[in-house]
């Protein structure tokens, strides 16, 4: 409440503005009330509540921000003592426990309580937020996969979706890495994790492309430590089925046949960044070697599994013809002539045809049309591309 004073009354004033002294009126006519300048006898006007004194309770009893709680009660201390106002014992309140909130933070953070907490957050989180993603769900998101979302409504996968989830990545260190440091381990760790997800690189349709949630500096600071990898369509539109093809989806000669070629994709990926052929092919020369010994492990791995009966005239036509391409590789190897090699090379990646397995593909079921890539990068294929 403000306190406002209030201004004489009209009329004639003695020395001091003081009022005349009390006399009974004339008989017959109505005294004035007597005049008490402060009410009642030892009566004062109850003082003003400092507001910052209220504040600093509130957000000491909520261990909301305890720093400014803190900071608040010592401020209003002081405006109680210059003001004269009351309310400090809520001042002292706050500042204690603002004191004890702020000294229970610090212990947290050091002990990791608070990524506990945070755990507790995400495995509470409403089905709508993107904190409640895991691998394999669909979701919906109001902006699609543009900009800044908190907003992931899962739907069945066999609905019309923005994206799917393909992996959650760790992020190491204790140090926020910052924007830039995201930036780069989405990109590499989650281009590393969709062979997982999607073993048949296959039957990932060509519009399909990488996208990732990564923790704000805010989340950061309660223990979010994940990136979710995510797929979703480079022009916008939304998708329906699952892209997911891996043991969970696969039966057991589907897994058989691309856990075997997969030995030879990833062996195809490390192929040396060259920007053109040099005088020195000796990288290029031990990845060769690496390759060959790449195809030798899927013919072992191919002869190992019993196959259906659909199946196994196709897996021997293709063993024989990965025998064709161990030994062009193993020649390219050998060939220590950089223009010889560079010959030799070539033909080995030509005995290294994608459509050789097709056949086998079609008898298990799997998809039959090689994945498009760059002519420019045909030396440089992505996992999966090369798959034979």
């Amino acid at each position: 409440m403000r306190l406002v004073s209030i201004p004489p009354p009209a009329g004639p004033q003695y020395e001091g503005g003081g009022r005349p002294p009390y006399a009974p009126p004339p008989q017959g006519a109505p005294g004035p009330a007597p005049y008490f300048p402060y009410g009642p006898y030892g009566h004062r006007p109850p003082a003003a509540v400092n507001g910052v004194a209220i504040a600093a309770l509130v957000f000491g009893v909520l261990c909301f921000l305890p720093a400014l709680g803190l900071v608040l009660g010592l401020i209003a201390l002081r405006q109680i003592a210059r003001r004269g106002e009351s309310g400090k014992g809520m001042a002292i309140a706050g500042v204690a426990l603002s004191s004890l909130g702020l000294a229970l933070w610090t212990v947290s953070l050091a002990t990791g309580f608070a990524a506990d907490v945070w755990q507790g957050v995400k495995d509470g989180a409403r089905s709508d937020s993107v904190l409640a993603l895991r691998t394999g769900d669909c979701f919906t998101s109001p902006d699609g996969l543009e900009g800044w979302t908190t907003e992931a409504r899962k739907v069945p996968c066999g609905d019309e979706h923005d994206g799917e989830v393909f992996a959650l990545v760790a992020v190491p260190g204790s140090d926020f890495p910052g924007d830039d440091g995201l930036v780069e381990l989405g990109e590499d760790r989650c281009y590393e994790r969709r062979g997982a997800y999607v073993m048949d690189g296959w039957s990932l349709p060509e519009e399909i492309g990488v996208y990732y949630f990564a923790p704000s500096e805010q989340s950061w600071s309660f223990g979010d430590r994940s990136v979710v990898c995510v797929f979703g369509r480079e022009d916008g539109t939304r998708s329906t089925g699952s892209l997911r093809s891996d043991a969970t989806t696969l039966d057991t000669h589907q897994l058989a046949y691309l856990e075997a070629a997969g030995v030879l994709n990833a062996a195809l990926d490390e192929v040396p960044a060259t920007d053109y052929p040099d005088d020195d092919v000796s990288d290029d020369r031990e990845w060769a070697g690496q390759v060959e010994e790449a195809v030798t492990e899927q013919v072992r791995l191919l002869r190992a599994h019993s196959w259906p009966q659909g199946a196994r005239e196709p897996v021997d036509e293709l063993i024989a013809d990965l025998g064709r391409a161990r030994v062009a590789w193993g020649r390219a190897a050998g060939t220590a002539d950089p223009d010889s090699y560079w010959i030799r090379e070539e033909e080995a990646w030509d005995a290294t045809d994608p459509s050789l397995s097709i056949t086998v593909r079609e008898a298990l079921g799997l998809a039959t049309s090689p994945p498009a890539y760059d002519e420019e990068m045909e030396q440089e294929p992505d996992a999966g591309e090369m798959e034979v």
